[in-house]
C-alpha cells in the first residue's frame, strides 16, 4: 500500500518551489498535486493522457475545450487526452489532485 497525507504533499511541493508535485507513478496511472495561487496564470498545455482533477481547496474556473465551469472544493473535472484546458479566474488558492491515465512522463 502507498498512503499519502495532503499536508505532507503540500509541504513537499512548496519546498521544491513548483506548482506541481507528482507523488505517484505506476504502470497504468500517475497522480500529483497541482497548486495555483489566487490570481495565478495556468500555463499548462494539453496532455497526451486522460486526466481527472479533484479540487481539494480553493475557487476558480476551468475551461476544457470550449466549455467553462466554476470549480471549488469537491469539484471533479475530466479532461480527455489532447484537449486544451486551463484554470483561470482563481479567486482562492487552488489545490488540485490530478490523476493521469496512462501515467504522465
Amino acid at each position: 500500500m502507498k498512503a499519502f497525507r495532503l499536508e505532507e504533499l503540500e509541504a513537499e511541493r512548496a519546498v521544491n518551489d513548483g506548482a506541481y508535485l507528482r507523488f505517484l507513478h505506476e504502470r497504468n496511472m500517475s497522480a500529483g498535486l497541482y497548486a495555483l495561487d489566487a490570481g495565478a496564470v495556468d500555463r499548462q498545455q494539453p496532455h497526451a493522457q486522460d486526466e481527472v482533477y479533484f479540487v481539494v481547496s480553493g475557487r476558480g474556473s476551468i475551461t476544457v475545450g470550449d466549455e467553462t465551469t466554476h470549480v471549488a472544493r469537491g469539484s471533479v473535472v475530466y479532461v480527455p487526452a489532447g484537449v486544451a484546458h486551463k484554470f483561470h479566474h482563481i479567486s482562492e488558492d487552488l489545490r488540485v489532485l490530478v490523476v493521469f491515465s496512462p501515467p504522465e512522463g
